[in-house]
């Protein structure tokens, strides 16, 4: 059952009533418009009905004209718009009007649906069907089409899979106007949804085949885009040169997974497409067959496979930490990008002599593109960054990041300008200008989750443990083993500054693979530091020993530089604090304290080893200790100078020094010193414990400081619990954050 609208059910009840005599009508719409029911529902009136006129043959229109020369004479004639011989046209201008049909909005959409029991949703089937009234019931019964697309011509069939990938076809008007005959396009002609399944599941395979390499061949002649119409090809395992070069020149229109089908498809047709292929399976993440692929290019005979083989194998290795190889593979391709390349993995690796060399070789070698500025000016910045003022590092890795982002997107790239300047500005305390660079990059499409991990490193140190979580979700679980390093890291780093001592254990079996499987290198650093400090939190140490000599190696060779020397021995000075081995301590202090001159952050951070010397050995400067935590969040160190603050509190045994510390340490986390008003949920001695705690002091620790026993500690914090319902230690942790912070308002 149709539903007609109401304006041309009351023209209906109209002449069946006769009160439209004499009635000379026609019905002109495309096929599933409802011509057929509207004549049906005429058909107790006294005139004559014609179905499909278009159909009719010149004998037939010849006597509806002698029929239509008597002026009383009633007729209603429905036809499609296409095709209109001379003969209807004749026929048509003897009538006196027009019955219009529309296709249904969601309403009536609706009611048809309701009427005939079919449960799809009223929004879903008209967006599928563009309210064609025929096509809404086609969507229980797709067989119905079956007819339509059987007895439609082969040009109309083309022209509906051309229109179904959205290419332009190259057929006649007469063509046109008969496939929007059919009532499978919308107006502006687009194929509707329903179309693309009828084509796809009532077309015979064969013929689907044939039509759509008809229409890739006229594609590639004119030289338009073939990729939605070689898409579908993928999985008829063709071969040969013609369909062969459909698949390679898709491949180029196509985003990394699905180039490197379309490059393998090209392949197996005989294109010699390795070096593509190779490059986009290494840019859809899968880094082992990138490198199975250039291996064989390693071996071709022809010098320029040779090249772009060693260029996607010296990627691949990067990506996947193997940076020492990977630099010699950049210098064997030997081209300008090639060395600037080779020249950063050089310097990651302490070869700071090789790199100079390498970088003087790249420049003016190539066509000075966006990407060969860029590469350059990245390959001087990380040159820069060992021997230069971390600024001047910094200013052109900014530059260079910027210059490549009109054409990130597609390149295949070892590292990226925006990951490296990102990277020298969180060892020199200028977060500030790394979010900015990183978020461009982002969105860019350049080497996203990369990115979006050190968004997150950055939101860790600051404290922000909220964001780093997001930030880490967001660059999802498909990752290198580079960013799966840093990835964990962040994991380590989240649950030590969260106090969750299960968590860190839990996390740290993925440490140790990460550190087993990643070999140090200069910009490693933020999460082997990270770990090393986890390692002595757990009693680990030994098994990090021989990856922090590698580390501490690769400083000498590269002459201390501050820059980078600062954050490995910052976490070496935690990582002996926690150890208990004040010597070790005081050794990476002096190396602060030597870096110290280099700027505000490496002063912070010297000034703060210093502090903590002292705190250790029992001297707790409430003013020293306080203007050097201040000192460590105005560089970004937000969690470390709260830390700091935190620590001397617990270890001193002034009531006031103490109050006063835990106020600052409050500060510095961004939450108010002032007492939770209202009906406290603690005891004045449970808040004690509570703010004990969470500043990281041991049930032992606390009992000295509040001369109570381990054991009554333990009494406070199992009340505790149960009065705040929380369900296990890292939830009371929770609980008494938020029971601690000030409420709003």
């Amino acid at each position: 059952m149709i539903l007609l609208d109401e304006p041309t059910e009351r023209v209906c009840a109209a002449i069946v009533a006769g009160d439209l005599a004499p009635v000379r009508l026609a019905i002109v719409a495309p096929g599933g418009y409802g011509k057929t029911t509207v004549l049906e529902r005429l058909a107790g009136a006294d005139v004559r009905l014609v179905d499909d006129a278009h159909l009719l043959g010149d004998a037939e229109l010849g006597e509806l004209l002698r029929y239509l020369e008597d002026e009383q004479a009633q007729i209603v004639i429905a036809t499609r718009p296409h095709p209109r011989r001379a003969a209807l046209n004749q026929v048509l201008a003897r009538l006196r009007g027009q019955i219009v049909l529309r296709p249904f909005d969601v309403a009536r959409t609706k009611a048809f649906l309701e009427a005939t029991g079919s449960p799809e949703l009223a929004e879903f089937v008209h967006a599928q069907t563009g309210g064609v009234p025929g096509l809404v019931r086609a969507t229980s019964e797709l067989n119905l089409l079956r007819h339509e697309l059987d007895h439609a011509g082969e040009d109309v069939v083309r022209f509906l899979f051309a229109a179904e990938a959205g290419a332009a076809a190259d057929q006649s008007g007469a063509v046109i106007e008969a496939a929007h005959a059919t009532g499978l396009l919308s107006p502006d002609g687009r194929l509707l949804p329903i179309a693309a399944r009828a084509l796809r599941e009532l077309v015979p395979q064969p013929r689907q085949v044939a039509l759509r390499r008809q229409l890739v061949q006229r594609q590639l002649e004119r030289g338009g885009p073939v990729l939605p119409l070689v898409r579908p090809l993928l999985e008829a395992g063709l071969t040969g040169p013609e369909i062969g070069a459909a698949f390679e020149a898709a491949a180029d229109e196509a985003e990394p997974a699905l180039a490197a089908k379309l490059y393998e498809a090209a392949a197996k047709a005989g294109r010699r497409v390795g070096a593509r292929w190779a490059e986009a399976v290494a840019r859809a993440g899968d880094f082992d067959a990138a490198l199975r692929l250039a291996d064989e290019l390693l071996a071709a005979e022809n010098p320029r496979d040779r090249e772009e083989g060693a260029r996607v194998a010296g990627t691949a290795l990067a990506h996947r930490g193997q940076l020492a190889r990977s630099a010699e593979l950049f210098q064997w391709a030997g081209t300008g990008d090639s060395r600037c390349f080779a020249a950063i993995a050089l310097v990651g690796t302490g070869r700071v002599p090789e790199a100079r060399k390498a970088l003087d070789e790249c420049a003016g070698t190539g066509p000075p593109t966006l990407l060969s500025g860029a590469v350059n000016g990245a390959a001087r910045g990380i040159v820069e960054s060992v021997t230069e003022q971390p600024a001047v590092a910094l200013s052109t890795l900014v530059r260079a990041a910027e210059m490549l982002e009109p054409v990130s997107r597609r390149l295949l790239l070892p590292d990226s300008p925006a990951a490296l300047g990102a990277l020298v500005a969180l060892h020199s305390g200028e977060a500030a200008i790394a979010e900015p660079l990183l978020e461009r990059a982002i969105e860019a499409g350049a080497l996203v989750a990369r990115h979006r991990l050190l968004l997150a490193w950055i939101a860790m140190v600051r404290g922000d443990e909220e964001t780093a979580v997001a930030r880490l979700r967001e660059a999802g679980d498909d990752l290198s083993p580079r960013d799966w390093l840093f990835a964990v890291g962040l994991r380590v780093g989240i649950a030590r500054r969260a106090s969750d001592l299960a968590a860190l254990r839990r996390i740290w079996g993925q440490a140790r693979e990460a550190v087993i499987r990643h070999p140090v290198d200069l910009f490693t650093f933020l999460p082997f530091g990270e770990f090393e400090v986890a390692a002595a939190r757990l009693g680990e140490r030994d098994r990090l020993a021989p990856h922090l000599r590698q580390a501490r190696q690769l400083l000498a060779a590269l002459g201390e530089p501050p820059l980078w020397a600062t954050a490995l021995h910052w976490s070496g000075l935690h990582a002996a604090i926690l150890a208990e081995q004040p010597e070790e301590a005081a050794e990476h202090a002096r190396a602060l304290a030597a870096g110290a001159a280099t700027g505000p952050y490496f002063a912070a951070m010297s000034q703060a080893a210093e502090c903590w010397l002292k705190v250790l050995g029992g001297e707790v400067d409430p003013v020293a200790v306080e203007a050097a935590a201040r000192a460590l969040h105005d560089v970004g160190l937000c969690w470390d100078g709260a830390r700091l603050a935190g620590q001397a509190a617990i270890r001193t045994s002034d009531r006031k020094v103490m109050v006063t510390l835990l106020d600052c340490a409050r500060v510095l986390q961004g939450r108010d010193p002032a007492p939770t008003p209202g009906p406290a949920r603690l005891s004045e001695r449970e808040r004690q414990v509570a703010e004990l705690v969470l500043a990281g002091l041991t049930y032992k620790q606390i009992g000295d400081r509040l001369f109570i026993s381990a054991k009554t500690v333990e009494h406070h914090m199992a009340r505790m619990r149960q009065r705040l319902g929380a369900g296990s230690r890292s939830e009371l942790l929770a609980e008494l954050r938020a029971e601690l912070e000030p409420a709003e308002g």
